[in-house]
């Protein structure tokens, strides 16, 4: 099996609007994710975007990969290397990331994150005792696109946040309400709050959310 290593190749990100036609009339769940829900969520262009992170649940992924037939799919193996994702082949835990292009030659426009659920539950990858209601899960915007809350993608964020993320938080936090502070809060306490030796800790947004 031919396998890419870093680098990949380039990105021109698919546009929203481009997005959102991918999936018009499709029977399957998606929100846009990453610093671009973000921006969705306060309404305004905060920095540029090297790709487009669209979050879909798992047991929809053949759903997704039905919606860009004819694109070519690669899935993140980890670590670092992307492998060929065939038609129809459930991608297992641990793979949560798959790149898609149109062909071989072109540069790669959506990426594709894959998260868990139980039910009607969203779980979360990094921490299966991080839960909310897969209705809960997303928002929309004014224009109709659908995006990851900001809580849950500031929570993804924040496993080591980096400048870019900073940024994310900074702009969200004003717009978060005291339930998706609290929300927040007990997420990244939960899953942030021992150190590796098993003492206790605080994450550096806790304080913030709590101002």
């Amino acid at each position: 099996m031919r396998r890419l290593q870093a680098p990949f190749g380039n990105w021109e990100p698919a546009s929203l609007s481009e997005a959102v036609a991918l999936f018009a009339g499709r029977d399957v769940r998606w929100w846009m994710a990453g610093g671009i829900a973000v921006e969705l969520a306060v309404g305004r262009v905060l920095r540029p975007h090297g790709d487009l992170d669209v979050l879909v649940l798992r047991r929809d992924q053949l759903a997704v990969q039905r919606a860009l037939a004819g694109w070519e799919w690669w899935a993140a193996d980890p670590p670092g290397s992307l492998r060929p994702w065939s038609p129809g082949e459930l991608l297992p835990f641990g793979v949560h990331d798959v790149w898609c292009r149109p062909g071989p030659d072109r540069p790669w426009r959506v990426q594709f994150m894959l998260d868990e659920s139980q039910g009607t539950e969203w779980v979360s990858r990094r921490d299966a005792r991080v839960r909310r209601p897969v209705d809960a899960l997303g928002a929309t915007s004014a224009a109709g696109v659908p995006f990851l809350v900001p809580e849950v993608q500031l929570y993804y964020k924040a496993k080591s946040p980096r400048p870019k993320d900073e940024v994310d938080f900074a702009a969200a936090l004003p717009v978060l309400d005291g339930t998706q502070r609290r929300w927040l809060i007990e997420a990244l306490t939960r899953t942030y709050g021992r150190r590796a030796d098993g003492r206790a800790c605080v994450h550096p947004w806790v304080a913030r959310l709590q101002a």
